[in-house]
C-alpha cells in the first residue's frame, strides 16, 4: 500500500527530530516508495495516449508474452484481485482487445485471449515501453541492475513468507 503525503511528511519529520522511529529500515523504505512512485509514472505516462490504465496494460502484455489464461491466473500474474480483473477485462472486451471463452471441457471457466486488434496494440506498445525501462534504468549500471532486482525479490519472498505464516496462525 502506498503512504500517503501525510504519512509521509509525518515520517520526514520524525526522521529530522531524530527520534527512534527513524530507523534506516524506514528511511529505506520511503526512499524505495518515492522511486517507485516516481518510475511507475515514468514508464506508464505513455498508456494515456492509448486510453489504457496500468491494469489494462498488464492484462494485454501478460497475454502477449504467455498466451491465452484464466482471468483468476492473470490476477495473480499482474497482482489484482478477482474483483478488479472482472472490471479491467470487461473494458478491455468492450474495446474489442480480449476475448473471453468458455473452456469446453469445463464450462465454469473462462479463458482470455488477444483479438487481433489487442495484439496489433501491444505488439505496437510494448517496445516503447521495454525503450522507456532502459532510459528510467540506464542511472545503473549492469550489476546495480542485478543487485536491485536480487535485493528487491528477497525482499518480497521475507515479505510473502510472513504473510502465509501470520495468516496460517
Amino acid at each position: 500500500m502506498l503512504m500517503t503525503e501525510t504519512t509521509q511528511r509525518s515520517e520526514l519529520d520524525t526522521e529530522k527530530s531524530g527520534s527512534a522511529h527513524s530507523s534506516p529500515a524506514l528511511k529505506t523504505y520511503v526512499k524505495m516508495m518515492r522511486a517507485v512512485n516516481t518510475v511507475t509514472t515514468r514508464m506508464h505516462r505513455h498508456l494515456s495516449r492509448y486510453r489504457l490504465t496500468v491494469s489494462q496494460f498488464g492484462v494485454l502484455e501478460a497475454l502477449y508474452h504467455i498466451g491465452p489464461m484464466f482471468q483468476q491466473e492473470i490476477g495473480r500474474r499482474i497482482l489484482k484481485t478477482s474483483g478488479n480483473m472482472t472490471l479491467v477485462i470487461d473494458n478491455l472486451e468492450k474495446r474489442g482487445l480480449v476475448l473471453r471463452e468458455r473452456v469446453p471441457e469445463d464450462r465454469r471457466y473462462t479463458q482470455v485471449r488477444l483479438t487481433p486488434g489487442g495484439r496489433k496494440l501491444i505488439q505496437r506498445l510494448f517496445p516503447r515501453h521495454a525503450k522507456i525501462a532502459e532510459q528510467v534504468f540506464s542511472v545503473l549500471n549492469a550489476e546495480e541492475i542485478q543487485t536491485l532486482g536480487a535485493l528487491l525479490k528477497k525482499l518480497g519472498a521475507a515479505s510473502n513468507r510472513e504473510e502465509d505464516s501470520s495468516t496460517n496462525n
